[in-house]
């Protein structure tokens, strides 16, 4: 009987210790941990305010790297709250195992196959091999983008706006951090809306949010120099092409819908209102920044920011959404459905059944969780479905930007967005790799049978 219970206790202790499953119970206790500190009196300015909702929804932005907030940042956390979330952002943008799994090779000088199996699955696209040696390259690419990206902006902080030498930088660090996490967290009541029109903010922030969401594989391939662009492979096409594409459209749409609004655009210089543009069409890709008030924008700029922050950036990085590699993988499929080819090629490269099935499961669980969140949050606010839809996109992306219901939004709804957020930055993940882990060859064929499609 002993026995029994002792081997059903280990299969247990498997299941939960699985490569997979392990990502999110390591998220779900950082994000228990950073609710924990921000709790304490000392994190909020506040004392007699309820510090448990408030907490646990800003550690779920922040270690999801979202940016949502039911409470205003700069006022209702004290700088030791400020210092908390920083962290988190840092932790969640690196990834939890991926960060334990450095930190082990750092103390111990190696890793065993469980740590290796773990770091691999959260970062997806390592190879077995090179574990050790990919965690130090995103480790210094990461800090190199963070350094510089704070640097430009401690001294743009200093001397244009007068802040003294220590705030200049932790108001820089901060954000550097924040953009290059693709978190959105801001020190500033309304973002970054003040420094709609001042390049030396918003295009270094612009310029960390893309790094950030090109994903950590596709950084260290460009970084890495001596790959012709004939021999990129093709998820490196797609990520840098793709995202060069819709940063373009981007850019082009949400301009030609606000460019006279008075709303939005219409008041700014020509120079601020390319820099709002820009940043219409980077911000939406999963950074959670605005340098617009959203509230005010046309339903048209509202619909094709869902469709950028669903879409989100790169895969294995700090961006959201179904990933880039996602949508065109689908995309390609569909075209090559309708030139009535029987496989999938893109860049003369054939693309596996398994990834186009992949593929298939992350775009439609995305769909359900948001068409499920958004359901929700009909049922439990008064809000119409434009601005309940934006919100559960935003969450499920851990994108972050907001029409500014968010604040007002009652617990039961507060809670739906913080399992959006958990999904979007967990959920995706799992799904995919748990699909290539757990794949194996049948032994025998079944009856085919083709139903009508379409």
């Amino acid at each position: 009987m002993q026995s029994r219970i002792r081997a059903h206790g280990d299969s247990i202790r498997r299941a939960l210790l699985h490569p997979v499953r392990s990502v999110p119970l390591a998220f779900l206790a950082v994000i228990l941990l950073g609710a924990g500190l921000l709790m304490l009196p000392a994190a909020r300015t506040a004392a007699e305010a309820d510090p448990v909702l408030p907490a646990l929804f800003t550690a779920v932005s922040a270690v999801c790297v979202t940016g949502l907030i039911t409470v205003d940042t700069p006022t209702f956390w004290t700088p030791f709250g400020h210092a908390v979330i920083l962290g988190l952002i840092q932790v969640g943008g690196f990834g939890i195992m991926t960060l334990a799994t450095l930190l082990s090779l750092l103390v111990r000088k190696s890793i065993g196959l469980r740590g290796q199996l773990v770091a691999q699955s959260e970062t997806q696209t390592l190879n077995f091999g090179d574990v050790r040696s990919v965690l130090f390259r995103v480790a210094r690419i990461m800090i190199a983008f963070e350094a510089v990206t704070a640097a430009v902006l401690t001294i743009r902080f200093w001397f244009a706006y007068d802040d003294n030498p220590g705030a200049a930088l932790w108001h820089g660090t901060f954000h550097a951090i924040s953009a290059f996490n693709n978190a959105g967290f801001a020190l500033y009541s309304d973002n970054l809306i003040s420094f709609a029109d001042d390049p030396w903010i918003i295009i270094p922030v612009c310029l960390a949010v893309i790094a950030g969401g090109l994903g950590f594989p596709v950084l260290i391939s460009l970084l890495k120099g001596g790959v012709r662009m004939k021999d990129w492979t093709v998820h490196l096409r797609l990520t840098v092409y793709g995202t060069l594409v819709l940063l373009a459209a981007g850019c082009i749409l949400f301009g030609a819908f606000e460019w006279n609004r008075i709303e939005t655009l219409g008041p700014m210089s020509l120079g601020g209102k390319l820099l709002a543009t820009l940043a219409g069409s980077v911000f939406p890709r999963t950074a959670g920044f605005n340098s617009i008030d959203y509230a005010t924008a046309s339903p048209e700029t509202l619909m094709i920011t869902n469709i950028l922050m669903f879409i989100g950036g790169g895969s294995a990085g700090t961006a959201g959404g179904i990933k880039i590699t996602t949508f065109l993988v689908l995309g390609f499929a569909i075209w090559n459905e309708i030139r009535g080819h029987d496989h999938v090629t893109i860049a003369h490269r054939s693309i596996s059944s398994s990834a186009q099935r992949q593929a298939l499961s992350v775009a439609l669980l995305g769909v359900a969780a948001v068409v499920s969140g958004t359901l929700l949050l009909l049922m439990f606010t008064d809000y119409s479905l434009e601005k309940v839809l934006f919100e559960s996109i935003s969450a499920f992306a851990t994108v972050g930007v907001s029409t500014g219901i968010t604040y007002d939004l009652p617990a039961n709804a507060q809670w739906v967005l913080m399992a959006l957020m958990f999904t979007g930055r967990i959920g995706t993940i799992t799904v995919a790799s748990s699909l290539a882990l757990s794949s194996r060859p049948r032994l025998y064929e079944l009856p085919e049978e083709r139903p009508i499609i379409g």
